[in-house]
């Protein structure tokens, strides 16, 4: 009987051990009260939003880099206490797969690099966190989520909106029917960008408008009236044509929907524009701004809107990194991302051939 229950016990941990042999990070994985969270790429968003916002978590901390400038590294190691064996250069990320200490690659690089790097730390069994937009195509955002679900690890996108209290708030009048049926959603996003020779400035990295600041109000169109468009018109507009060359500089985009419901965008690299507009059967609501990095602030038929948060990086990355935790569903998968540049693969199909695309 000892020899048996001897044999039993062997077997079923041989059998843990094979079903774990095609993903060896999970082996290795134990419960922890807080995430190690590496950040890819140390530019604006990282070093002046995303770091401070990790001193602020209570569910994760920052607890590695990775950068292509030895200044940057040294400077981060010095700021933040990190150890030499969690920075990272992008020639030897992979090697992240053997340190325990970083459970989450949140990669915050041009969205050229999105895909492949995604699919570097899925592969390095790492839950990945991927800002905005998700990727170049549909196809890439596809891949990315594929690697994630093969390596057993979670995808989150950076909407961080849709972790934001005054957004959920209107979410939750379209799923209550607060307002009624949504007739009408009217939304822009923009800002005017100085810059005349960067990365933004060309679509085949991730530049441009539509890729920059329209997946704002096209994610927008689709929370508020929780369903995906059928048809798009959209038309690109440039006020310095020596500037934009490589890329929109204004986009205008209309979406049709099931219910019959209409959205009017507006996104743009050479004006400022905030807000989000809901004209329903039975009233109407809006934010304004609508995805600033902090004043949002709304109105509606029935009364003033002003819900608070100290920190929206915080609050997104604590939600993620619960989720992951919990092994609960996260509030913008990968999915989401996909859904929002299928869209944008159509915008840009639409202004370039200047017709109606059915998507």
């Amino acid at each position: 009987m000892i020899q048996r229950r001897k044999f039993i016990k062997q077997a079923a941990f041989g059998a843990v051990t094979a079903a774990a042999a095609g993903f060896p990070h999970i082996l290795n994985r134990k419960k922890k009260e807080r995430l190690g969270v590496a950040l890819v790429g140390l530019g604006y968003y990282s070093t002046d939003l995303l770091a401070p916002a990790l001193q602020l978590t209570k569910n994760c901390y920052l607890a590695g880099i990775v950068t292509g400038s030895p200044e940057k590294a040294e400077r981060w190691k010095k700021q933040h206490n990190l150890p030499d064996k969690n920075i990272y250069t992008y020639q030897n990320f992979d090697k992240i797969a053997d340190n325990p200490d970083i459970d989450v690659v949140y990669i915050v690089l041009p969205p050229f690099m999105h895909a492949a790097f995604a699919q570097r730390a899925a592969n390095a069994g790492k839950h990945v966190w991927c800002e905005k937009p998700m990727a170049m195509t549909a196809a890439e955002c596809e891949a990315m989520i594929k690697a994630c679900a093969d390596n057993k690890v979670k995808l989150a996108i950076g909407y961080r909106m849709q972790h934001e209290p005054n957004t959920q708030e209107i979410i939750g009048y379209r799923k209550n029917q607060t307002f009624g049926k949504i007739k009408l959603v009217t939304a822009a996003a923009g800002y005017f960008d100085p810059r005349s020779d960067h990365w933004k400035q060309d679509r085949s990295k991730g530049g441009g408008a539509m890729f920059d600041m329209g997946v704002y109000p096209l994610n927008a169109v689709r929370y508020v009236t929780g369903e995906e468009p059928i048809a798009v018109l959209a038309q690109e507009k440039t006020t310095r044509p020596e500037i934009y060359t490589k890329a929109d500089e204004t986009t205008i985009f209309q979406l049709e929907f099931p219910s019959g419901a209409l959205a009017m965008c507006t996104t743009s690299l050479g004006m400022n524009m905030n807000y989000l507009h809901v004209t329903a059967e039975q009233g109407w609501y809006k934010l304004e701004p609508f995805q600033s990095y902090s004043g949002i602030q709304g109105e509606s038929s029935k009364g003033k809107l002003n819900l608070k948060i100290p920190n929206q990086q915080a609050k997104q990355m604590d939600d993620d990194a619960l989720a992951i935790m919990n092994n609960t569903a996260l509030i913008v998968p990968g999915e989401e991302g996909w859904r929002d540049i299928r869209v944008v693969d159509a915008i840009h199909l639409s202004a370039t051939e200047g017709r109606r695309v059915v998507i």
